[in-house]
């Protein structure tokens, strides 16, 4: 059972990574509290998803370090760690022909040990995923026979089989439809306030980290330019200044929210 907690889960501590003489990450900090949904924002190359693979232990920072329950992430376990972190990538293809309930299944192997077969728990919580991400329908499809929005949210499915007490999303809508956005974020955020579920998302449409995302981090050359409440980080300064463009706000008609929109048009006829 994904599991709610009032203090600080996921933390950076002058996180630093380089390629090279490359630098890509800067003196990083911040923390995300139990519960809390996250988005970061940045221009391309900010460093947004190499913070992600830092945070996650795919990538080894060059300096600094990340704590996730208080715990250094470098010295866990990979299988300790994807009991706490799934993350759903950017790119989510596979050329294997597993069915899609087997595929949703194998979220369930950081739980499993070598060589033991799914228990009933196990098909209970991978049957509950598809459920919950309106897959159901599609278990006894291969999965390589699905279109992009299918498959995306196959694999939120087995992401969230895992079990996880943190989300990572890497840009989870920037090739989805409209209406594929839409049903994912509304999933997500379901999930985020029904069962306290921990996301931090890479976004790249910035009105739909406004409207899903309870605070936000923004990044500039690989540093932090700013991180707290969403009401006082999405500003027309602070996105005029990060994005180099000029933008008006416009007020949500129903919710209130903030939305931003590029000034067109401005060049002569």
């Amino acid at each position: 059972m994904i599991c709610n907690e009032n203090s600080t889960i996921i933390e950076a501590r002058n996180l630093g990574f380089s390629y090279g003489s490359s630098v890509i990450l800067d003196n990083v900090s911040f923390s995300v509290e139990a519960g809390e949904f996250l988005g970061i924002l940045g221009p391309n190359g900010s460093g947004k998803t190499t913070l992600l693979r830092c945070m996650t232990g795919t990538l080894e920072p060059s300096c600094g370090e990340v704590f996730v329950r208080g715990g250094r992430l470098s010295t866990m376990k990979k299988r300790e760690i994807a009991k706490m972190i799934s993350v759903l990538p950017q790119e989510s293809t596979t050329d294997f022909g597993f069915t899609v309930q087997e595929f949703v299944a194998m979220g369930r192997l950081p739980h499993l040990e070598r060589f033991e077969k799914e228990g009933p728990y196990d098909w209970e919580k991978t049957d509950w995923a598809m459920e919950v991400t309106n897959t159901v329908r599609l278990k006894c499809r291969l999965i390589t026979s699905l279109s992009g929005g299918e498959m995306q949210r196959v694999f939120l499915a087995k992401a969230l089989a895992q079990e996880p007490r943190i989300l990572f999303l890497d840009e989870p809508t920037s090739h989805l439809d409209m209406n594929y956005q839409i049903e994912m974020l509304d999933t997500i955020k379901a999930l985020n306030k029904e069962q306290g579920l921990t996301v931090i998302a890479i976004m790249h449409e910035a009105n739909l980290a406004a409207a899903y995302c309870d605070s936000l981090l923004l990044l500039s050359e690989g540093a932090v330019f700013d991180k707290g409440p969403r009401e006082q980080v999405f500003t027309v300064q602070n996105i005029r200044e990060l994005y180099g463009l000029d933008v008006i706000m416009v007020r949500h008609p129903v919710n209130g929210t903030g939305l931003l929109f590029p000034v067109y048009g401005r060049g002569e006829a």
